[in-house]
Parts: structure tokens; C-alpha cells; sequence
């Protein structure tokens, strides 16, 4: 006879996709029958009625009861917290009933990188995209803020049109190619422009940060909008420990502009990790390498910031122009996915590599110490 711990023990390891936790903890199992004939049925509670992930769930708590020796069937039968029950939920993920900033607490070990720059059109959301989706696939828990609410991109470059699962109030971002996201794309209509202002930007930059469960990332990338506006003062105020990757072009007017959006972390305290080139050339079918953009634009971001900030701004990568970022953006497929072994797919993994290896260290996190 199958018995109901060991059904529990299975279903143990059966996590909620949206959530990251098993549903065991999360009280999502109401309960486990099993009749004489070892038909087992699990009656499991759904965060909300519409949940995107049911078929999902229903497909992984099969597998996982099955495994049970002697187990003859599967059933899932499926109800929906209450009110009641979902509060707690959000309580026990989130810690008490007021929304904070995780990765503005002490102790947070996400690496938060902000990418910025001075201007429009260096490519600095398909840069985004790409360290992302890149990263994610090296087994890393990979987010993506979409701060550029006016021009947001992400979604769309990611090939997802899917909206975030509210629980109480809390937000549970979707997930495309291994990478959570959040975007105001999500909740307008088509292609409807957002028209707000500085104080309405603030604000639903302070929830992406505060009432989106981002669960425990590793690492979180924030496509910030181009040049020093609204945005980019009030994410020094809310993550203050975020660090900048400053993006450009090899074009020397671009990266005079670019250095005015990594300058601002002389007034804010920000970090700047580094400086991206992209577009640094083009390869044609000779080999040959043509430079259309000029060259020296990452050399020059990088002296000019190392002199303003005092400290090192190295060039981290050099990722040269090719026409497949393009098409793999339009077509929701991020480019180091349709051709990993690219020039430009194999820079974007050299940068993975050097954030990667600096995930670990301790340099910009704020340690609970205190002088005696």
C-alpha cells in the first residue's frame, strides 16, 4: 500500500515555477488521497484561478508521484487560495506586510548591474538581453528590470507577450529563456505610449524594485533608459549599490556622452563596474575587419571615468556589429541563442565570464560590521 508521507516526500520536490520553492513548503498541497487500488490524488491549491503554470505543475506532480513504488495512477485535482491563504503566502515570501527593496538590505547577495548610457541606439538593450540569457544558461538566477518606460524593449526581445501573476499584492514575474522579467510593456495595451513624469517614474521604478517577487537571483541586470534623467537619480536613491556598466559605440561623440551618464556616480556613489563597446566593428566574409563606427570610443569612456571617479573603469568587452542581434531581437530569440559560436555571442560571454567571476567577491557589498 502507497503511503501518503511518501507521496509528500515525491511531491517535496516538486517546485512552484514561478515561485522557486517547493510547493510542499508553500502550502500548496491540500492534501493526498489514496484508495485501495494505489490511485493516488493530490488536491493542490493554485495561487490564483488563472494561473499560467497549471499544465506545468500537473505534468511535474505526476512525475514525481509516479516515482513512488507501488503508485497504480495520477490525479490532480486543482482549487484556489483564499484571500486569506494568499496573504500568507506573501507574508512568509516576503517577510512582513510593508514591500522592500531586497537588494537594498544588508547581507543581499544579488549583484545588481545597471547598464547606462548617454545616448539612444548603441544597443544597449540587446546587450541586455544577450549577458542575460547568457548567464542564466550557466546555471546563474538571472533578472531583468526593464527601467526604460518609455522606450521599453524587453519583453519583446525576449519573444514574450506574458503578464505577471499577482499574489495579494505581490508581482510574479514572468520567465522567458531561463530569465525572469519585468516591464511595463506588461501592463499596457499594444504599442500605447506610457506619458509620465519624474514622480510617476520613481514610483513604478520603487515597485519593480519592492513588490515584484524576484525570489534569490544571483544576478540582477537593469536596462536603464538613455542619459541622466528621472530614472537614473532615482535608482541611485532606491539601490545605491548598484553598479553601472557604462555602454557605447567606438564613436568618439558617443562615448563623450556615455561618459556624462557614468560621471553621475560621482554625485550618487554609485560603482562603475566597467565600459561595454558595442558595434566595435564589422567582420566582412574576407575576414577583415571594418571599423564604421570609428575606434577608441571604450578607451577614451574608460580614461575619462577612471580620471573623474579616481578608480579603475576598465573596458570589459568589445562586441562587434552583426546583423543577427538585429534579426534575433525582432524575433524574440536573444542572438546568443541562434548563433553561440558569433564573434558577438563569444564577447558576450567573455563579459559573462568577468561578472561571473566577480559574483562571489565581497567588493561593493556592505558588510554588518560595526568599529568598537
Amino acid at each position: 500500500m502507497v503511503e501518503a508521507a511518501a507521496v509528500m516526500r515525491a511531491l517535496a520536490g516538486v517546485h512552484d515555477p514561478e515561485i522557486n520553492r517547493p510547493i510542499t513548503d508553500l502550502d500548496m498541497v491540500e492534501g493526498v488521497d489514496i484508495d485501495s487500488g494505489n490511485r493516488v490524488t493530490v488536491r493542490v491549491l493554485l495561487t490564483v484561478a488563472g494561473c499560467p503554470m497549471r499544465s506545468r505543475l500537473t505534468n511535474d506532480i505526476e512525475t514525481a508521484v509516479r516515482s513512488v513504488p507501488g503508485t497504480d495512477s495520477v490525479t490532480v485535482d486543482f482549487g484556489v487560495m483564499t484571500d486569506t491563504q494568499r496573504a500568507t503566502l506573501r507574508q512568509r515570501l516576503r517577510g512582513g506586510d510593508d514591500p522592500v527593496i531586497p537588494f537594498a538590505q544588508p547581507g543581499n547577495r544579488t549583484r545588481v548591474y545597471a547598464l547606462a548610457s548617454g545616448k539612444g541606439g548603441v544597443g544597449k538593450s540587446s546587450v541586455t538581453v544577450n549577458l542575460a540569457t547568457t548567464l542564466a544558461r550557466r546555471g546563474l538566477r538571472v533578472g531583468i528590470l526593464d527601467a526604460d518606460i518609455h522606450g521599453h524593449s524587453i519583453p519583446s526581445m525576449m519573444g514574450t507577450g506574458a503578464t505577471p501573476t499577482q499574489i495579494d499584492r505581490m508581482l510574479m514575474p514572468p520567465t522567458a529563456h531561463g530569465v525572469r522579467l519585468i516591464s511595463i510593456a506588461m501592463f499596457v495595451t499594444g504599442n500605447e505610449p506610457v506619458v509620465w513624469r519624474g514622480p510617476m517614474l520613481h514610483r513604478v521604478l520603487h515597485q519593480f524594485l519592492a513588490d515584484v517577487y524576484w525570489s534569490d537571483l544571483d544576478i540582477l541586470l537593469i536596462d536603464l533608459p538613455p542619459g541622466t534623467g528621472d530614472i537614473a537619480i532615482s535608482l541611485a536613491q532606491l539601490l545605491p549599490t548598484a553598479e553601472m556598466l557604462i555602454v557605447t559605440t567606438p564613436q568618439h561623440t558617443a562615448a563623450r556622452i556615455a561618459e556624462r551618464a557614468g560621471a553621475v556616480a560621482v554625485q550618487t556613489g554609485q560603482r562603475v563596474a566597467g565600459v561595454v563597446e558595442n558595434m566595435s566593428w564589422y567582420e566582412g566574409s574576407d575576414g577583415a575587419r571594418h571599423l564604421l563606427f570609428g575606434a577608441g570610443g571604450a578607451e577614451q569612456v574608460s580614461a575619462g571615468l577612471t580620471d573623474i571617479l579616481g578608480t579603475d573603469c576598465p573596458v570589459l568587452a568589445r562586441i562587434p556589429l552583426d546583423p543577427d542581434v538585429c534579426t534575433a531581437g525582432d524575433e524574440g530569440i536573444p542572438m546568443v541563442l541562434t548563433h553561440p559560436d558569433s564573434a558577438a555571442a563569444q564577447a558576450i560571454s567573455a563579459l559573462a565570464d568577468h561578472l561571473y567571476a566577480r559574483r562571489t567577491r565581497l567588493a561593493g557589498h556592505r558588510l554588518a560590521v560595526a568599529p568598537v
